[in-house]
């Protein structure tokens, strides 16, 4: 077949030869599903684990409150959290009371699931914010007056920093309803491995779903004493992909850029990945050839060659200083595990060759080294040019 054809009936997806790794507790199979479709190698590690509150006194007591003095306003902040305060109510057999009362409030949903738990409950909101953002929410409870008001708050897990403060700061008398918390995974090695992963480079991004998420991961480095190069990591090579601005306040509070979407969701956040990551791989015109080199695998003219991670790493050592002669005591460096013994280079960089199809893309310089081909005089054409 063709060499051309069969690039366009095997075409490379934007995530191939990526790994990306999910934080995510909830959702991460579906989080998990979009990736792989797109081609990545996905490594989840939930960083924590959801406890519904349904046996909690502090939930029930919210509940009673509200019923005996109903609430002017309701502030719904997810559709899991929303549905588990009913379903509480239910099982206290308080669950008619509920809605009886939430239906005489006038009632905002932080976004469309939300918007959809409510409608589902039986009862109508009156307004949700474009933006899904919390911080438009206030905005527009302070700016309707709400001195004297009862406003019941639907607390979803992550900290609302300066909301209730703002609230009560106006005159409102605020209900917390806390519906469930987020605590440590009950099994923490996968966040250690993917903590140790991060640091050694082996993940091209992490995504982060909610701003717990984060702060555990970071919270988990630090008690092994593994902050510091882990922030590096994320500074410098590994992307920190988060689903919206607040998700990603824990993470640049450490001054580590991040990147979100436009829209608050699960596939423009996959979408970002396939736009991100491709365009941060590094592409060189060797020997001819389109060479881009991707976290484990390469794009060589448009066919995706997976590679051994030993041939990765010779092939990033010598992409670093591409065109010259890297002696093989410093490819025997970045090999891991390889030892002091030069034929580990000799035998890695066989195998790089044949993975990559074209062993012209690798010169031997005798009694010296290796060198990536590079044509100096050239940009690196794009397949197809």
């Amino acid at each position: 077949m063709p060499q051309e054809q069969q690039h366009q009936e095997n075409p490379v997806r934007p995530l191939d030869g990526f790994t990306v790794g999910v934080t995510a507790a909830r959702r991460a199979e579906e989080l998990g599903a979009l990736l792989r479709r797109r081609g990545a190698e996905v490594v989840h590690a939930p960083a924590l684990r959801i406890v519904p509150l349904a046996d909690d006194d502090q939930l029930l007591h919210s509940t009673e409150r509200l019923i005996e003095q109903a609430p002017d306003l309701v502030v719904a902040t997810t559709a899991i959290g929303f549905r588990g305060w009913v379903e509480a109510a239910d099982g206290w057999g308080l669950g008619e009371s509920l809605l009886a009362t939430l239906s005489t409030a006038e009632v905002l949903a932080r976004g469309p699931k939300v918007r959809g738990a409510i409608r589902a409950a039986g009862l109508t909101e009156s307004w949700s914010p474009a933006s899904e953002s919390m911080a438009e929410v206030l905005q527009r409870l302070l700016d309707q007056d709400v001195s004297g008001r009862r406003i019941a708050l639907q607390l979803h897990g992550e900290p609302l920093p300066g909301f209730m403060e703002a609230l009560r700061a106006a005159g409102a008398e605020v209900v917390d309803v806390p519906v469930y918390r987020w605590m440590p995974p009950a099994d923490i090695t996968p966040v250690d491995r993917m903590i140790d992963t991060v640091i050694a480079r082996g993940l091209d991004a992490v995504t982060f779903t909610s701003a717990p998420a984060a702060a555990s991961l970071l919270r988990r480095a630090e008690e092994r004493g593994q902050l510091e190069p882990l922030l590096d990591a994320f500074k410098r090579e590994v992307l920190a992909a988060c689903v919206g601005p607040v998700t990603a306040l824990p993470l640049q509070t450490h001054d580590v850029p991040t990147r979100a979407p436009e829209r608050f969701r699960l596939g423009p956040l996959v979408q970002l990945l396939c736009a991100e990551l491709p365009a941060r791989a590094e592409v060189l015109p060797v020997a001819g050839h389109r060479l881009e080199i991707r976290g484990r695998a390469v794009v060589l003219d448009g066919a995706l060659r997976p590679v051994p991670p030993a041939g990765m790493a010779l092939l990033r050592a010598l992409a670093r200083r591409p065109g010259w002669v890297v002696a093989r005591a410093d490819l025997l460096r970045a090999l891991p595990g390889a030892g002091r013994d030069e034929h580990a280079v000799e035998t890695a960089m066989a195998r790089l060759r044949t993975a990559l199809g074209v062993p012209a893309v690798i010169q031997t310089v005798v009694k010296r080294g290796y060198r990536l081909a590079l044509d100096p005089a050239l940009e690196a054409p794009k397949y197809g040019d």
